[in-house]
């Protein structure tokens, strides 16, 4: 098939590439001409394991543009995969959405069918239906569907072509049709719905991932004052096959663009229904105060803060991504330059990115640097690489053999034994 994906951000390029793979010809659209010029060149704009290697390898198969005119003329179908913001109220930006819909209207020639695979409210798919209907030239027919995405940064390659089910949200029968045979390929659930359903499913699964984060967030807060082991009790819950283990790890909280976003949406969105969704303003508020805890953490161990040299390894808000939207270290960090603390950090992939977020820090090649001459070391990102530190090593390195490990990557009796002071979440 021919597809337009207009917008190269993680989901369009992403899926772009991942349809480039599935065999069909894929056109993919921004109106950054500078990402554009440098897609065209093969140089990626962000990072995803193997995503370069699936860009060189499909090469053939996508074209790189700025001209959503001529990627219309061009597709069959047309995913609109630009960004939907949260405003200060915590609605959705839908202005960008709005935007490209009127083009994709002026552009048509023929049939379309117009896909919605940004993370919209609900009802979004009948807005874009009743403005196209407006715009487009009298005997043009198209159809709007609505597709989301599940893609886990870090994983999202595997996550597109493996993933736990395809949710296809349509109101005709060509519609179900075209998308369905363009799926075939993926041994995967293909679920239809009316769109509706597809577009609060998206909100829903992302809001109950979050509720399910913050719910193990605040038993490790209980087990810390009951002297229990969190690790062990999600274990007990998790092996429940009504609940499963996902989700159930401990730690300094959620971020990334997705969640943080989707629960405030989601919130706006219930609430413009006339449905109070209390629940969830719990779930951001336990998010919350896991990075209040963690900085409590920090100055336990060191007492007083001022001039105190404080390492951090992490920077992104999970491991395998440059990502540092709503990263839980931001705040952190902010917190501990509030108190006097000087930073000196590592991370695998997002400094970069980071340097334009964080100020007054000082950024080091690697984990060893971070630790010499620092009071401590807090652990921020879950890397693997940090997981495979030469322990003894870190020990000399620091000026006090203290980690505050925010991500729970380390047994909590080996680093007793190794001669470390030793903070977990939860244990």
């Amino acid at each position: 098939m021919k597809i337009a994906i207009i917008g190269t951000g993680h989901v369009g390029l992403i899926s772009g590439v991942c349809f480039a793979e599935l065999g069909n010809k894929v056109l993919c659209i921004d109106n950054d001409e500078e990402k554009i010029l440098n897609l065209k060149n093969g140089k990626l704009p962000i990072f995803e394991p193997g995503l370069q290697e699936l860009l060189d390898k499909n090469k053939p198969r996508l074209t790189f543009t700025t001209s959503i005119k001529e990627g219309i003329q061009e597709a069959n179908i047309i995913f609109i995969c630009v960004g939907t913001p949260p405003k200060p109220s915590g609605d959705a930006d839908l202005s960008t959405v709005e935007s490209v819909t009127i083009q994709i209207a002026k552009s048509m020639h023929d049939y379309k069918l117009v896909v919605e695979k940004s993370t919209v409210p609900v009802r979004t798919g009948v807005k874009i239906k009743q403005l196209m209907e407006g715009k487009v030239k009298s005997g043009l027919s198209f159809d709007v569907a609505s597709n989301p995405e599940f893609l886990r940064e870090g994983a999202a390659i595997y996550d597109f072509m493996h993933p736990d089910r395809i949710v296809i949200g349509v109101e005709t029968v060509r519609a179900k049709k075209i998308l369905t045979e363009l799926y075939k390929p993926i041994k995967a659930p293909i679920l239809v719905t009316d769109i509706e359903s597809a577009e609060l499913i998206k909100h829903a699964s992302n809001s109950f991932l979050a509720t399910k984060i913050s719910f193990i967030n605040a038993i490790a807060k209980i087990c810390e004052q009951a002297g229990a082991n969190i690790e062990q009790v999600a274990r007990g819950i998790g092996l429940d096959h009504r609940i499963g283990p996902e989700f159930l790890q401990a730690g300094i909280g959620f971020g990334g663009f997705c969640f943080p976003k989707d629960l405030r949406a989601f919130r706006k969105i219930a609430e413009k229904l006339g449905c109070e969704f209390s629940l969830l303003h719990e779930v951001e508020k336990i998010n919350e105060s896991m990075k209040k805890l963690f900085v409590t953490k920090v100055e336990e161990a060191l007492w007083n803060l001022s001039n105190k040299t404080i390492g951090i390894l992490g920077l992104a808000f999970k491991p395998d991504t440059e990502d540092m939207r709503y990263a839980p270290s931001i705040d952190i960090i902010q917190m501990l330059q509030k108190e006097g603390a000087k930073i000196r950090a590592y991370d695998p992939q997002a400094m970069p990115v980071a340097k334009n977020i964080l100020k007054d820090i000082e950024y080091c090649k690697g984990p060893y640097e971070v630790a010499e001459g620092a009071d401590c070391l807090c652990i921020l990102t879950e890397w693997e690489e940090f997981k495979g530190l030469d322990l003894d090593r870190i020990k000399s390195f620091l000026k006090s053999p203290v980690i505050i490990d925010g991500r729970n990557i380390f047994e909590k009796e080996k680093m007793l034994k190794l001669g470390f002071t030793y903070y977990g979440i939860g244990r």
